[in-house]
């Protein structure tokens, strides 16, 4: 259960929520231009363009959960179980895992319409990473400051959605989330008038009533809804703090606390980190669950002609 999300300020900013139940040793990686990126099927891509996010890394590829490149294109993944759909390698086509889409799409492609134009032709497999790591069931969100994508694999095919909100949840489908909206159109962030009946007195008799009717659990349906009502109502920030502070905020509206959700045998889902990237300058923050002091790595600052990565280890505890 994750939550992502985009935001235009006076940068654009890329981030998410990862919702779960315990850490795989998440890093914050960089892989610079000259870093090879193994794949399976495919030619290993030798040189690209450099992509900082936060990562498991698994034999010395990194596995992204969410990142960013150079040129400012941006992409997550999220958890899209009962409906994601893979197949088996497909001739003349360009195959590629799961693991393998996040940096094989940010490695070669500036923007949203390059990526648009690249997955015509993909295939997405249904091989895992190995024995530890099996298959997991995604979609996936493609942003830049242009606008963003959604992308999910099913077993009628690749599907590719416009997403005006820039807001990425779980399941159902996208278009059914996005549909979802016209349930909630006569919400506000302003103080409502009574078009109940004018045959009675009635008065709004706290701040904030006009929201009276965002969901508030924790279904990703409700997420959908509630980071997308934040978002669009967020005025434009100015400044850097301000704008990473505001993105942290609207994603905080979508935050699974301990306790809240409950998965089974004394386990329970949280929000394990929330990240923001501010993808025109190749800064990347994020904070955990148990730290709320945000932290930032700048992929800027590092030789991205060179051939390893750069790792940082975040340290989830909890």
């Amino acid at each position: 259960m994750c939550t992502a999300l985009t935001f235009d300020a006076e940068n654009f900013y890329f981030g998410r929520n990862f919702d779960y139940h315990f850490s795989y040793g998440e890093e914050v990686v960089i892989a610079p231009r000259n870093f090879p990126l193994v794949l399976r099927t495919e030619k290993d891509i030798i040189n690209h363009h450099a992509i900082i996010g936060m990562a498991y890394v698994a034999e010395n590829q990194p596995l992204y959960y969410d990142a960013a490149n150079e040129k400012g294109l941006c992409m997550a993944a999220l958890n899209f179980v009962g409906n994601a759909h893979y197949n088996k390698r497909i001739k003349d086509k360009i195959n590629i895992t799961h693991f393998e889409f996040i940096p094989f799409i940010l490695g070669r492609c500036s923007s949203v319409n390059e990526a648009k134009r690249l997955i015509e032709n993909i295939n997405i497999t249904d091989e895992s990473f190995n024995d530890k790591l099996p298959v997991s069931q995604l979609h996936w969100i493609i942003a830049d400051k242009e606008g963003s994508i959604t992308v999910e694999a099913v077993k009628e095919g690749i599907k590719v959605y416009d997403n005006p909100v820039g807001v990425l949840t779980n399941n159902p489908s996208f278009p059914t989330q996005i549909f979802q909206l016209n349930n909630y159109m006569r919400l506000s962030n302003k103080t409502p008038k009574n078009t109940f009946s004018d045959k009675v007195k009635l008065n709004a008799y706290s701040l904030g009533m006009g929201g009276l009717g965002l969901p508030g659990d924790l279904s990703s349906t409700s997420r959908f809804v509630r980071t997308t009502f934040a978002k669009l109502n967020s005025p434009k920030t100015k400044g850097e703090k301000q704008s990473v502070n505001q993105f942290f905020h609207i994603l905080g509206f979508a935050e699974q606390i301990l306790g809240c959700n409950d998965i089974g045998e004394d386990e329970f889902e949280i929000t394990v980190y929330s990240s923001c990237c501010n993808a025109d300058k190749g800064i990347y923050y994020y904070k955990t669950y148990d730290d709320f002091t945000i932290r930032k790595i700048e992929m800027n600052s590092h030789n991205l002609e060179s051939s390893t990565l750069f790792r940082y280890p975040v340290n989830l505890v909890y």
